[in-house]
């Protein structure tokens, strides 16, 4: 698989199979992408690989916590501004609507929406999760590394056959992430991910991309 067919094959997947994930190719993806840029070689990501029962016990408490509505954690990081202006607010709506519609989730029913959202602290189904860290002394600059870490990461993954999810969302449970992982106090949870093999018959829901000129500005001659 080229890079070309790795970024048009990588999307959010939220359906995977019970099939294990060979340890060997965690590790071969996961020392490739160290490969990923940072500025002055900083390396800010401290990333936790969980499988088997350690991870079935994550996914166990925090349904628990979903089960008995416990609230979210306070947050250690914004994950949107309070305000969002024209044109992000418009693509986040239009997320909601394509993500939701795809499940037959009118907009109305928040109870649906809730549920379908509790999906992400089972990881999907998948077999395997990335927890990624940051240190909290690290700045923007940083944050930025983690996350172009993270998206070799997920093509490395499409080039392994694999797919995965991104999730914020594990941020709002990071307690509980903790007492399975027993970061030192000094990192900040960013994000989860989970790992595998996507279930043959799930839903295929590619979230759609502003037009070129709408983010990109070419000046010079061509």
């Amino acid at each position: 698989m080229d890079v070309y067919e790795a970024v048009a094959g990588r999307r959010a997947v939220r359906g995977f199979t019970g099939r294990p994930v060979p340890g060997e190719v965690l590790e071969r993806v996961l020392s490739a992408a160290a490969q990923a840029p940072s500025a002055s070689n900083l390396q800010p990501w401290h990333v936790y690989v969980l499988t088997g029962r350690p991870l079935a016990e994550l996914k166990k408490r925090a349904g628990e916590r979903v089960a008995s509505g416990d609230p979210w954690d306070e947050p250690e990081y914004e994950q949107y501004p309070p305000t969002l202006k024209s044109p992000y607010r418009e693509r986040r709506s239009a997320f909601g609507e394509q993500r939701y519609g795809a499940l037959g989730i009118p907009r109305e029913d928040l109870e649906a929406r809730q549920r379908a959202a509790a999906a992400n602290w089972d990881c999907f189904g998948a077999p395997a999760a990335l927890f990624c860290y940051i240190d909290r002394d690290m700045g923007r600059p940083q944050w930025s590394d983690v996350g172009m870490y993270l998206q070799t990461v997920m093509l490395l993954l499409r080039a392994e056959g694999l797919h995965s999810c991104a999730q914020m969302a594990w941020a709002k449970y990071r307690t509980t992430v903790a007492e399975i992982l027993s970061p030192p106090d000094g990192l900040i949870l960013f994000c989860g991910m989970s790992v595998g093999f996507e279930v043959p018959t799930a839903e295929v829901s590619r979230t759609g991309r502003a037009p070129l000129g709408e983010t990109v500005t070419f000046v010079g001659d061509q």
